[in-house]
């Protein structure tokens, strides 16, 4: 089960930088998991300063 950045992302980059994976990347308007590499560590999830990653 991957993990989900909601709309709520500020775009710090702290998940993308705590990803042991690197599967986390800048999109458009937020930052986004690839969904097919996440292995559902939370490491970005601890990582978020707004609490904007959960585990879908």
């Amino acid at each position: 089960m991957a993990h989900f950045i909601s709309d709520d992302c500020l775009s710090c980059g702290a998940c993308a930088e705590t990803c042991p994976l690197s599967c986390i990347s800048e999109g458009d308007t937020k930052y986004v998991v690839d969904a097919d590499a996440c292995i559902d560590c939370g490491a970005c999830e601890e990582a978020c300063p707004v609490g904007a990653i959960t585990a879908e």
